[in-house]
């Protein structure tokens, strides 16, 4: 990989692995456009670990919080609010958990195309736009419950579908369900930490029982921009989240996947 490559990968993989926008059809204009070959699976680990510092470096207090808390009263008959959202990201963790070691092997043969990541990416920014406009003003993660967190965990799953957007995904079930959005956004930011942490530490075994050279340069360059990019979308996309809804996204959405039906289909 050169360096335009390096940095273009790298922030694209830092902005779309938290905003609505499917990081699947982000990455594949370039190769498409470009000619570029894959980033490779040494790539793909450090980006992974740049985005996964970077929401557990914005999230620190909230962790650190629910962690305490779920030790102290989440194994008790009446655990804490902090205890009671702890379990919830558990539960919600394990649909695509289980979905990622069942179904995996099969997407990757079978979905990873550029009809279905222009199609999901159409599709599933109109199911956005729907559960934005439908909802009211939304309750908080205080008020959620174990019914909630398992109806986004299950819609986290379908993320595993190229195009989908694993936090458009939850931010919309999360909305259906009821949440406030920046409530929703919260919620899909803290579920992204055990999948992130799950997919890197798999392609972190995959890459150490391989044989290809490791060019580390590259890499931690790949990290830190993936870092950076994602820290700086994950403040602004809280900060604004409220005001500006998700319409701009589910209209980038669609004119996005036009792109892949009209040029690369």
């Amino acid at each position: 990989m050169d360096l335009i490559e390096i940095i273009v990968l790298a922030l694209l993989q830092g902005l779309t692995e938290f905003l609505p926008i499917s990081s699947s059809a982000h990455l594949i204009l370039p190769s498409r456009m470009f000619g570029w070959d894959d980033q490779g699976l040494a790539f793909d680990v450090a980006v992974h670990v740049g985005t996964l510092a970077a929401v557990i470096l914005y999230f620190r207090r909230d962790i650190e919080v629910l962690a305490l808390n779920w030790m102290k009263t989440g194994f008790t008959p009446t655990p804490n609010t902090e205890a009671k959202l702890a379990w919830y990201v558990v539960v919600a963790t394990i649909p695509a958990g289980l979905a990622g070691l069942l179904l995996d092997d099969w997407i990757e043969a079978n979905l990873r195309s550029t009809a279905v990541i222009a199609a999901a990416t159409i599709g599933f920014g109109l199911l956005l736009g729907f559960a934005d406009k439908s909802r009211k003003d939304g309750i908080t993660l205080t008020h959620m419950t174990l019914m909630m967190a398992l109806i986004i965990g299950l819609a986290q799953a379908l993320a595993l579908i190229p195009g989908t957007s694993r936090s458009g995904i939850t931010i919309t079930a999360a909305l259906l369900v009821g949440l406030h959005r920046v409530e929703a956004a919260r919620f899909s930011f803290l579920l992204s930490i055990p999948l992130i942490l799950a997919a890197g530490g798999l392609k972190t075994l995959e890459l150490a029982n391989s044989l290809l050279p490791v060019d580390w340069t590259s890499l931690a360059l790949g990290a830190g921009l993936s870092a950076i990019s994602a820290w700086v979308c994950i403040y602004y996309f809280l900060a604004f989240i409220n005001k500006i809804g998700m319409m701009p996204f589910v209209i980038y959405r669609l004119i996005l996947g036009g792109i892949l039906l009209l040029f690369f289909i």
